[in-house]
This record gives structure tokens, C-alpha cells and sequence, in this order.
């Protein structure tokens, strides 16, 4: 990145400020956004499309981690080809491929089409992606970034939660006898309006055509991904062979020799040496790790909780987590009154809030054979609340620590995080709800998997103690 920013004209911030910053800004939203809805609406949709299509017990957990699995594997790649042929290129042809796959989904004839469009879906949202920040620090300045930024995790955590009930009101409402096929549908207008706006406002930077991908470091992170994901989401239909565990042994080995590789990599390494010695970045990411994997988990357990257990249609399921996009909302406006008197307090704070409210949860619904949607109520509000509280300030902090030239592998690293951690909560909490909910009832099923997801947030808690006291102490040091 150093050589993009050299020559003046290819400085990422100018004297005048470009024209269509905002513009890009909305772009940038736009496309995670999408993003967003497409990870999360199978958590409803899923049980329509087994009943539909079929399939085997995994069918719903692989309709999520497909996507996510690959949008994963892929994004550090595709964070590292945005910097050589350039982050506008990669972003429409992301954009593109994305808004197709979404439609071939929509019309996918069997389930495994399906996993296998969705996985393509992934695959360009892993080009589209991790190109937005890298766009974002060419045409903003550092406050005006830093604004940008902070509406991150407020529409990440919006976008998780009214995904569900958009997907259930349409599953429902069967248009056209289309039964679950117009859940991704949702994205096509997007898609078509986005793309024309980014062709029309996107910056025309500089790539660096010289800087080579790293193949071999592609390899290990994703066989290292595929071996530590499908075990856990297959392990349990198979009984827990042992080739489950020798392949989740696998994968941390594979990690650990990408690690050692990337470290001895000069110049076109998928992550910038200087990222493995920022700590801020480091910890912060460790912290996404934990507190993304527990909430993406439980939002899933949730809606399998009110479908699968308790007989709601789409619509109930999505409606019951209206407490938590409320709950969402003033923990949100709470953050941004009190982030500069709490500074990495007001984390902890929210990462306790979604803790509390998992033990609202898990307490409400103990003992008992079934369970309303005003009974979620407390708990859900509190889960929402801290995730509002927590997950914007959270980005804020991974973001601000990171300088020009490592933007491009940190947004990848980033992005990639954030589709992992939710891939493993899928996997992990998922796998707890069905192995329970084989031998219970519904409600015992989501007490358990509440109880187990404070172990993530546990270490979420902990490692915040490693970010510095306030997020720009980062940007200014």
C-alpha cells in the first residue's frame, strides 16, 4: 500500500475533500448489508427449505455455514487481490456475482444446488467485502472515518436481527407460491441499485500489479478453516467419529504452519507482519471472536427453538426478536452517550448485558415443557441492549489501530473473523441445541445452549482488558 500512497495523486486523502465520499460511505453500507441479511436469513428460512427440499439433519446449520465457510476462506484472499488489481474492480465484480448468486439461489432446485450457490454467494461477497474500508480510508479523513465506522456495528447488529423477521414475513406470506425462494430475493433490489452508484462513485485507485498472492498461504487458512468447521457441524449426525477429532486436530496444526508462514513471507504475505504485532488489533479481533460466535450462535438456537419446538411459523419466530432489535436500539444510543467517559468499560459493560440476559433466558424457560414469546421477552431485550452497547464500540477499536498500508489485510483479517466466529457459533451452539433437543424438549435445548454460550463470552470479557482505554489512543500514539 505504501507504493499506492507515494505519487501525490494517489494520496488517499486530498486537500479537497472527493466529492462523493458519502456516497462511497452509503455504497460501503449497502454492501454489507447485504451481506448481512444473506448470512442471517436462512436461521428462518432454514426449516421451510428442509421441509421443501429435504436433506439430511445438517441441512439447516450447512445452509449458514456454507455461505459463511466460504466467505471466510476466501476474504483474506480477496482482501490482498483488491490491493493488487485495484479495491473498485474487485468491489463490482463482487457486487456483481453476489446479486447473481442471490437470484440463483432463489430458483436453486435441490439442496445441494442450494449449499452450493450459497457458497458461491460467499465466494463474492468474499471479493466485494473487504474492499469497503480500504475505500473508506481513500476518501475520508480521519474524523470523518471514524463517524463512518461507528455506524458499523449498529447496522451489523440491525441488519442480524431484522433480517430474521423480513425473512419470516415473506416465508409466510408464500407470495406467488414461492414459498422460501423470495427470502433471497431481498437483496436483488439492493444489489441493482448499489452497483450502478459504486460504478458512478467509487474512487479509481491505484493497484499494485507487481505484489504477488500468496497461493500457499491461501491453501493453509482455508483447509485450516474447512477442517476446524465441518467437523463440528457433521461430528454429531456421524456420532463424533474419530476422524472428527483428528480433523479438528488438523486444523489447528494448519492454522499454526499458516502463522509460521505468513511470518516469513516478505512483501506479498496475505498479512501484513505488522498486524501480528499490533496488539489492539490482535485483541480486538479476539474479542469479535468470542462475542460474535456466541451472539450469531444463539440467534440461530433461538429461531430453531421457536419452529422447530414450539411449532411458530416465519413470522412469530422473526417477530420474538423485535425485544432484542429494541433492546439493540437504546443500547446503541447508550454507547454513544457514555464511549468517552467508559471508554473499553462500556464493552465489558455489554459483553455482561448479553451474558445476563442468556441467564434470563436459560432461567425463565428451566424446567418447563414449553414457552411464549413474552417469556423471551427480558432476556432477549438484555441480549440486544449489550450487543448494541458492545459491537459498534468493538469496531471502532479494531479499526482506528490500523495505518494505511495494512488496511487492506486488516479489513480481510477482519471480515474473515467475523464470518469464522459466526460459522463456529453455528456450528458449535447448533450442534448443542439438536443433541439436546434430540433427547428433550425445546425449551431444555435452548436453556442448555444459553448456558453454554457464556463460555465465548467469558473470554470476551477477559481479553477486553488487553485494548487500551479508548480507541483513538490507538490512532494517536
Amino acid at each position: 500500500m505504501t507504493a499506492l500512497l507515494t505519487p501525490p495523486a494517489a494520496a488517499p486523502v486530498s486537500s479537497r475533500p472527493y466529492r462523493l465520499r458519502w456516497l462511497v460511505a452509503a455504497v460501503v453500507m449497502a454492501a454489507n448489508m447485504m451481506d448481512l441479511l444473506d448470512a442471517t436469513i436462512v436461521n428462518v428460512a432454514g426449516p421451510s427449505i428442509h421441509r421443501d427440499l429435504g436433506g439430511g439433519a445438517t441441512t439447516i446449520q450447512w445452509l449458514s455455514a456454507g455461505y459463511t465457510l466460504a466467505f471466510a476462506v476466501l476474504l483474506i484472499a480477496g482482501a490482498r487481490l483488491g490491493d493488487i488489481f485495484g479495491r473498485r474492480r474487485l468491489f463490482l465484480i463482487g457486487s456483481a456475482g453476489f446479486t447473481l448468486f442471490s437470484a440463483a439461489c432463489a430458483v436453486a432446485p435441490s439442496v445441494g444446488v442450494l449449499i452450493a450457490f450459497r457458497a458461491l454467494q460467499g465466494a463474492f461477497g468474499a471479493l466485494m467485502i473487504p474492499q469497503g474500508f480500504g475505500l473508506l480510508k481513500e476518501v475520508l479523513d480521519d474524523d470523518e472515518l471514524q463517524k463512518a465506522t461507528g455506524l458499523f456495528g449498529p447496522v451489523t447488529g440491525l441488519a442480524m436481527l431484522a433480517a430474521p423477521i423480513v425473512a419470516g414475513a415473506l416465508v409466510e406470506a408464500d407470495l406467488w407460491g414461492t414459498e422460501w425462494r423470495m427470502v433471497f430475493l431481498i437483496n436483488i433490489p439492493i444489489g441493482l441499485v448499489t452497483l450502478p452508484l459504486a460504478i458512478r462513485s467509487l474512487p479509481r485507485g491505484i493497484g499494485r500489479p507487481g505484489m504477488k498472492l500468496d497461493v500457499t498461504g491461501v491453501w493453509l487458512v482455508g483447509l485450516a478453516l474447512v477442517a476446524i468447521i465441518y467437523p463440528l457441524i457433521q461430528g454429531q449426525t456421524d456420532g463424533w467419529p474419530v476422524w472428527c477429532f483428528a480433523s479438528l486436530v488438523a486444523g489447528a496444526g494448519l492454522l499454526m504452519a499458516f502463522l509460521r508462514h505468513e511470518r516469513r513471507r516478505e512483501g506479498d504475505a496475505l498479512i501484513e507482519p505488522s498486524l501480528l504485532t499490533n496488539r489492539t488489533y490482535l485483541s480486538g479481533i479476539a474479542v469479535m471472536l468470542g462475542l460474535f460466535g456466541a451472539f450469531g450462535g444463539l440467534l440461530l438456537c433461538i429461531s430453531l427453538f421457536g419452529q422447530l419446538g414450539e411449532g411458530w411459523g416465519p413470522v412469530h419466530a422473526g417477530l420474538t426478536l423485535t425485544p432484542m432489535v429494541v433492546g439493540m436500539i437504546a443500547g446503541m444510543a447508550g454507547s454513544m452517550a457514555l464511549v468517552a467517559r467508559l471508554g473499553r468499560h462500556l464493552l465489558h459493560l455489554g459483553i455482561v448485558a448479553i451474558a445476563v440476559g442468556a441467564a434470563t433466558l436459560a432461567l425463565t424457560i428451566a424446567g418447563a415443557d414449553s414457552a411464549t414469546t413474552w417469556d423471551l421477552v427480558p432476556g432477549l431485550f438484555l441480549i440486544g441492549a449489550g450487543a448494541g452497547a458492545s459491537i459498534g464500540q468493538l469496531f471502532q477499536f479494531i479499526l482506528t489501530s490500523v495505518s494505511m498500508d495494512e488496511v487492506g489485510s486488516a479489513s480481510g483479517v477482519l471480515e474473515a473473523t467475523q464470518q469464522l466466529s459466526t460459522s463456529l457459533g453455528v456450528a458449535v451452539l447448533g450442534t448443542i441445541f439438536f443433541a439436546v433437543f434430540k433427547h428433550h424438549v425445546a425449551p431444555q435445548a435452548l436453556e442448555i445452549t444459553a448456558w453454554a454460550c457464556m463460555a465465548p463470552l467469558a473470554l470476551a470479557f477477559v481479553l477486553v482488558f488487553r485494548l487500551p482505554m479508548h480507541a483513538r489512543e490507538e490512532a494517536a500514539a
